[in-house]
């Protein structure tokens, strides 16, 4: 049993939430542009303070490691590392993308009819190509994390199993990346999507729990955000004369 804060960086959505024994005590998000530097430290501060608690108490800081934009990630990863430096405490990390699909999952299952359904998290990355992976209902990966371009033959083996497999999954699409690939890929009838969900602190707190009590802690000291693909720095433009 722990209080653990989550530090959720990914993305534009930048959120803090302080868990309990597995369950949420208090939570500060804002959706919008990348103010991460600016808010993260504020919005821990507030949490705290919501919920009674000195910095002093927490057992454990879990940080979202990705995939994701690379200075969310970065700015994330080193609050978590310097609190975890200064507090003398366990560093948590949480897969960006298995804590959005949790969230899909719990809040749409009295929807979800089919057990066998899929869940596939998306976070957009440039022109046609996400961030994406492939869970279970019980959150086991069926597909690992992956950069994937999406076209009319993305997900084909699933909607269209071979004669060996017979069977089809009903494959559940969201987050930030999913709207720009519904008129690709709802040309399939197995194709469904869930809109508004996105990475929020909330999600982590019965991960990072759980990652508590078996004891998986990353090493303070080389641990490095899951970038998925190297940072490429856009080309200055020059002024006209």
């Amino acid at each position: 049993m722990a209080l653990i804060l989550n530090l959720e960086t990914a993305t534009t959505v930048c959120s803090v939430s302080l868990g309990k024994d597995g369950e949420l005590l208090a939570l500060k998000e804002q959706n919008g542009d990348y103010s991460h530097a600016e808010n993260l430290t504020l919005f821990i501060e507030d949490v705290l303070k919501k919920a009674n608690v000195k910095i002093s108490e927490l057992d454990a800081i879990a940080v979202s490691k990705g995939p994701g934009s690379y200075t969310g990630l970065r700015i994330g990863v080193s609050t978590a590392k310097g609190l975890c430096y200064s507090l003398d405490k366990p560093l948590i990390a949480i897969d960006t993308l298995k804590h959005i699909a949790l969230a899909a999952s719990q809040n749409f299952k009295s929807q979800i009819s089919n057990p066998k359904s899929l869940f596939c998290p998306m976070l957009d990355a440039r022109r046609m190509e996400v961030y994406c992976a492939l869970f279970d209902s019980s959150l086991n990966y069926v597909r690992e994390t992956a950069a994937e371009i999406i076209d009319q033959s993305s997900f084909k083996l699933l909607f269209s199993p071979s004669e060996k497999a017979k069977e089809e999954y009903p494959v559940y699409f969201f987050g930030d990346g999913a709207s720009k690939c519904k008129a690709v890929l709802s040309q399939n009838a197995n194709a469904f999507f869930i809109d508004d969900i996105f990475p929020s602190a909330k999600n982590m707190v019965s991960l990072s729990e759980k990652a508590f009590i078996n004891k998986q802690f990353e090493d303070v000291a080389y641990f490095e955000p899951f970038y998925l693909k190297d940072f490429v720095a856009g080309k200055k433009k020059e002024k006209s004369s």
